[in-house]
């Protein structure tokens, strides 16, 4: 190994006439060659060989004719950097949960895989190895197999459990008797808690440190079996710790600033208890004026929210940690921003930049800071005056550790789902103290996923709270210098074999003493739903909509599951308009039942919001179906900043084929409603469970056919003979033509084996839904149409939920509905053809990234190099002879 890096040495300092290449390029494959095992590469290091080329390459790179040599150089080096542990005590979740009748499982690093390939539905195959084996149990040859593809299973329920449900059908029992608009209006469930115009904002720039904190979040934990004095002691907590900011943001009044900083002057102080609590009661007074007062000066008029009500919401949320500190996007509330965001142009070498910056943390440890500045499990990490500070203890939250690695750059550890060490992912945090007009270096270092989007375009979310107090409250895609590559780190406890990715990416604040919010994509938190639907209630004419928001059950966490029922209101008691009510046909939709996917949840804001509306689409739609909305499937992992999974560790979309009613008990009694829906023959005309796609651009569908499934399999049956309703396609081909985000040829039937227990292809097996979907929204934008070359933004997601209502009339039978006059005259689905073409679903999700996401192992070739057949050659015979002097060795 010396010998060979003093020669490469000689060749480079030697050869300036580059007249050498080849050789200097041969010397670089035999290092690569030698660097196949784990002691080559331990020797390589020890050898100073990443010094060499990171020395050489810097000198190569001055020249364009020395690329060859380059990317050979960089390869090598990543492949040899050390593996370095992430800095955590425990690889497991800082989050555990007691599951009912289990221990906390221990995660298996060590037998996690890097993944595999192939084109999945909702994730990539690597986030599914885990869950394949319990799907292929079931219907090992359901792909090839035409009975096993039209044969319904058996149910996994006895019929006697099934009439519990006939209370989420309200709209066949009520006699429409007592229909008035006032009771409507003060009904419990759309009227809000006495104290919704009081919410109490300690201040935008109050922080509680250490026991005290610890202390709190105890007794908030304590709040959550949800008895009245509890839930008053709860609300205390909360009124006393609205946000977790800083003073900055207030400086538009030195009064305010002032008051502020006596605030936390006396939280530092430590008074005595009687003194604390009385001390808070009054600070609750003066900050009630406060946040009134900012909510008069600042506040913008926002759709269907309402801060107070938020927090309203928020105090009854249950979480594992306790969380009683609000993010201050979510209770201010957010607009989309006027203009488009196009997607970001990647800039040329940008990840061999990083790679060099990453090399250098090893050669040249001078500048590393290397402090802890945030830890989600430890209160005492110290404030620096010279860093930027963090938070995450909120819902929907993750950001377990940040690392200070040099003055402007962070390295960030997410947090693995509850109870396990996996599914990294989704990221939500605040953070401030920042100076304005310098570029941060944020490094997540522990991603999963094999490729993303961000290396197409995607930037990360950015909301800040100045602007939003100065009339702009809005999520924004910022950062530049985005990419994301494989990286040198591994398990703290587990295998080195272990895979993860880091995804990088650069922000310049506008402001000092700002505070800002980054997320990995727009955050719609539970307490937001719950403030949504109150307020949806409270918008409707109950003369005319049927709106009722019940519980579908308990989460495992004791958070409530709601279920929503929209249809029209009949337009009088007689017996013809009743009856024609009674015999609606049904659609039921769901939503997020992973909690990283909050797109779906802005896409099912969107269908609410105009199922509710006066639009004639929506009236026509009220009056020619029922609607059965579960908007969020998986509350718990939503609050607790999960990604992929429920409490329980398990994916719930993996789990409808036999759910356990303790473990998943949404998915179990949503799947008893469907069974409960088709035992009184009022099977659902469709069914779609809205769901985010990492991976792909636009909006597409995801279905279930007999023939498709056949063919794509390769399946030896001949399909010639074979009928099949092929209404399946009907809503596909209706977006197609009205929605200018969706892509008919990126959508696909194919029934997979690995999808037998998701949502799709269960309600379609055993209730029989021709029209059963999962509808995948994109994270990043659009590859056609009007949007091509955009990100997609809240309000293209909520109109998609438009969309996807206006694509329902073709599937009603009801033709005095579908050709009403006001109908006709407001939308003509033959006419109103978009121009965009979809591109083929058989394609590749993106073409190749423009620079290598993993570091290869073997050495990439010198093109056009006689030469380098002739090592080819070289070395394959000496690979020969080496394997024959083996077998007679032996």
């Amino acid at each position: 190994m010396a010998s060979l890096l003093q020669l490469y040495e000689d060749w480079h300092s030697k050869d300036t006439t580059h007249s050498a290449m080849e050789i200097r390029h041969a010397l670089l494959r035999c290092l690569h060659k030698i660097t196949h095992s784990a002691l080559g590469r331990r020797t390589f290091v020890s050898q100073g060989g990443l010094r060499l080329l990171y020395h050489t390459t810097q000198t190569c790179l001055l020249n364009k004719c020395l690329e060859s040599l380059v990317e050979p150089s960089v390869q090598l080096m990543r492949k040899c950097l050390p593996k370095t542990p992430l800095p955590l005590t425990s690889d497991q979740s800082a989050y555990s949960f007691p599951l009912p009748g289990r221990q906390c499982a221990v995660c298996d690093v060590a037998a996690a895989t890097d993944g595999s390939s192939g084109e999945i539905e909702e994730e990539e195959q690597e986030e599914e190895g885990c869950q394949e084996a319990a799907s292929i149990d079931y219907d090992d040859d359901l792909e090839t197999d035409l009975n096993k593809l039209c044969l319904c299973p058996d149910p996994d329920r006895p019929k006697e459990l099934l009439p519990q449900y006939s209370r989420l059908c309200p709209e066949l029992l009520h006699d429409f008797q007592e229909l008035d608009s006032s009771s409507e209006r003060s009904s419990p469930s759309s009227s809000s808690s006495s104290d919704d115009d009081t919410v109490l904002y300690k201040n935008v720039a109050f922080h509680f440190f250490g026991a005290e904190r610890r202390q709190s979040a105890e007794v908030l934990s304590k709040t959550e079996k949800g008895t009245p004095s509890q839930t008053k002691s709860a609300a205390a907590i909360l009124k006393a710790k609205d946000f977790n900011s800083h003073n900055g943001i207030l400086s538009t009044s030195s009064e305010v600033g002032g008051k502020v900083r006596e605030m936390r002057g006396e939280a530092k102080s430590g008074p005595t208890n009687d003194d604390q609590d009385n001390k808070e009661g009054n600070n609750n007074f003066y900050n009630c004026a406060m946040i009134d007062k900012l909510i008069e000066r600042h506040g913008v008029s926002i759709p269907y929210h309402k801060p107070t009500m938020y927090r309203a919401a928020a105090i009854k949320t249950k979480s594992i940690p306790g969380f009683n500190i609000l993010a201050f996007p979510d209770f201010w509330g957010h607009i989309p921003p006027t203009g488009n965001e196009t997607m970001a142009p990647r800039k040329p070498s940008v990840q061999r930049q990083k790679v060099f910056e990453d090399i250098q943390r090893f050669l040249n440890t001078d500048d590393m800071v290397n402090q802890i500045v945030f830890d989600l499990e430890d209160d005492s990490s110290p404030d620096r005056p010279d860093s930027l500070r963090f938070f995450s203890r909120f819902e929907c939250g993750n950001l377990r550790k940040a690392v200070q690695v040099r003055r402007y750059e962070y390295d960030l550890i997410l947090n693995a789902d509850a109870n396990c060490c996996k599914h990294t992912q989704w990221f939500y945090f605040e953070v401030s103290n920042m100076v304005p007009d310098v570029p941060y270096r944020f490094n997540v270092i522990n991603c999963e996923k094999s490729n993303s989007q961000f290396n197409y375009g995607m930037q990360p979310v950015l909301y800040s709270v100045r602007d939003a107090l100065n009339g702009q409250p809005h999520w924004l895609r910022s950062g530049t210098e985005i990419c994301y590559f494989r990286n040198h780190f591994c398990p703290a406890r587990g295998s080195q074999k272990t895979t993860f990715y880091t995804l990088t990416f650069t922000i310049t604040f506008k402001y000092n003493e700002d505070v800002c919010y980054l997320a990995y994509h727009y955050p719609y938190t539970y307490s937001a739903l719950r403030t949504h639907l109150n307020l949806l209630h409270r918008s409707i004419d109950p003369a005319k909509v049927f709106f009722r928001q019940q519980i579908l059950c308990a989460t495992l966490a004791g958070n409530a599951c709601p279920i929503v029922t929209i249809t029209a209101c009949p337009p009088s008691k007689g017996y013809k308009d009743i009856h024609q009510l009674r015999n609606r046909p049904f659609i039921v939709l769901t939503s997020r039942v992973h909690p990283g996917e909050s797109n779906a949840s802005w896409v099912m804001k969107g269908t609410l919001e105009f199922l509710c509306s006066s639009d004639p689409v929506a009236t026509a739609l009220r009056e020619a179906f029922v609607f059965k909305i579960i908007p969020i499937l998986n509350p718990d992992g939503v609050i607790n900043g999960m990604n992929r999974c429920d409490l329980n560790r398990e994916d719930l979309n993996r789990q409808w084929c036999k759910p356990d009613p303790v473990l998943c008990p949404t998915i179990y009694h949503t799947k008893g409603f469907l069974y409960y829906l088709n035992s009184i023959g009022r099977t659902p005309r469709v069914f779609c469970d809205y769901h985010g796609h990492s991976r792909k651009k636009n909006v597409f569908l995801y279905g279930c056919s007999v023939k498709e499934t056949l063919w794509q399999s390769g399946s030896a049956v001949d399909t010639a003979g074979l009928k099949e309703d092929p209404g399946y396609r009907t809503i596909a081909k209706a977006l197609d033509r009205i929605a200018p985000a969706f892509s008919f040829n990126s959508c696909n039937y194919m029934v997979e084996k690995s999808r037998s227990s998701t949502a799709r292809v269960v309600v379609w097996r055993e209730m029989g839904v021709l029209r059963s979907y999962t509808m995948e929204s994109t994270y990043n934008g659009f590859d056609q149409g009007i949007y091509k070359g955009l990100q997609t933004g809240i309000g293209e997601l909520q109109e998609m939920g438009m969309k996807f209502c206006h694509s329902l009339l073709s599937v009603t039978e009801d033709t005095r509905v579908l050709y009403g006059k006001e109908l006709i005259n407001h939308v003509n689905l033959d006419h109103n053809i978009l121009d965009h073409k979809s591109h083929n679903c058989f394609e590749d999700d993106e073409p190749p990234c423009a620079e290598d996401i993993e570091y290869s192992t073997e050495c990439p070739g010198l093109k056009g190099s006689d030469m380098e057949s002739d090592i080819n050659r070289c070395m394959a015979g000496t690979d020969e002879e080496e394997g024959v002097a083996a077998i007679h060795s032996s």
